[in-house]
């Protein structure tokens, strides 16, 4: 039987109407708490442990005057979006698609990940079908190396295999200070290089995801920030950023409890396991601006906020 779409409709001070718009959300991240080599059923894999931002990306179809065979204006959500109404036998209807984002592009906040994922949400809603993990997996793995963004929780996940290792629950969060330096990192034309560098520090990398696993298992956000420190050390090696030795250098003077990185992107960044100060706030501002960055302050993770 063929799956019409679902209409549902929103109550205003003046009025009933019909809506015939879907909409679809996912979290980007502030890159990763951990980048490096997992061993999983012997094979070798790039393992990471995305940092989810309270930053998100948004994908609308609003049905009706339009193009006749809608597509995403974003090239991996447009593939995402014939992939799922094959996977479904579906057509849209006429209409339009539109987009909103709060994600850096190329970065390593995981903007086109999120993309893909807001997308599939949304033509999960327009169609009136239960979400299903299983397909947004498989959507993205025909497509791209991806961010776990779409799970709800931390996880240890093989990017390169779109496998989840082992769930990290949500007990632990940050308060962070971060920028985006500039420039774009194409994250397959690295990949080369990160897997060279991964075999020579292999025992450095199994030391710090270790230490990393502990801190999550039992809850201890201070333990996760020294060990996404180290991960963060590590990766300067590789993909260096040019403001790290100088944001190493003052997180102690900040008080922050740990440094992080978008290991194949240009954030970096400071983590406190508690609320900043209005005073530390300052101070952070006016020291990422003498590094001639623009600072943002943001909620990364889950836990208590």
């Amino acid at each position: 039987m063929p799956v019409s779409p679902r209409r549902s409709s929103v109550t205003t001070r003046a009025t009933r109407v019909n809506v015939r718009t879907a909409g679809g959300v996912c979290n980007g991240t502030l890159g990763e708490l951990f980048q490096g080599p997992v061993t999983y059923h012997g094979r070798e894999s790039i393992g990471l442990i995305s940092f989810p931002v309270d930053r998100y990306a948004w994908a609308y179809f609003a049905e009706g005057d339009g193009d006749p065979d809608p597509v995403p204006a974003m090239p991996k959500a447009a593939r995402a979006a014939r992939l799922f109404l094959r996977r479904y036998g579906l057509r849209l209807p006429p209409g339009r698609w539109s987009r909103h984002s709060e994600l850096d592009v190329g970065a390593g906040m995981a903007s086109s990940t999120a993309d893909i994922v807001a997308t599939l949400r949304t033509l999960f809603q327009f169609f009136g079908l239960p979400y299903d993990q299983e397909v947004v997996t498989g959507v993205l793995a025909r497509i791209e190396r991806a961010d776990s963004v779409f799970l709800d929780d931390f996880a240890l996940y093989l990017s390169d295999r779109h496998q989840v290792v082992e769930g990290l629950g949500t007990s632990v969060g940050f308060h962070t200070c971060s920028v985006v330096e500039a420039g774009v990192v194409d994250t397959c034309a690295v990949t080369p290089a990160l897997l060279r560098h991964y075999r020579a520090h292999r025992h450095s990398y199994e030391a710090c995801l270790a230490e990393m696993l502990r801190g999550f298992r039992t809850g201890d956000a201070a333990a996760v920030a020294r060990a996404a420190t180290v991960s963060a050390g590590l990766s300067q090696q590789v993909l260096p950023k040019e403001t790290y030795e100088a944001v190493a250098a003052n997180r102690a003077h900040f008080g922050a409890d740990g440094v992080f990185v978008a290991h194949t992107g240009g954030v970096i960044g400071y983590l406190f396991t508690r609320r900043l100060a209005r005073s530390r706030m300052d101070d952070l501002s006016a020291f990422f601006r003498e590094l001639g960055h623009q600072c943002s302050f943001a909620w990364g993770g889950y836990g208590g906020a």
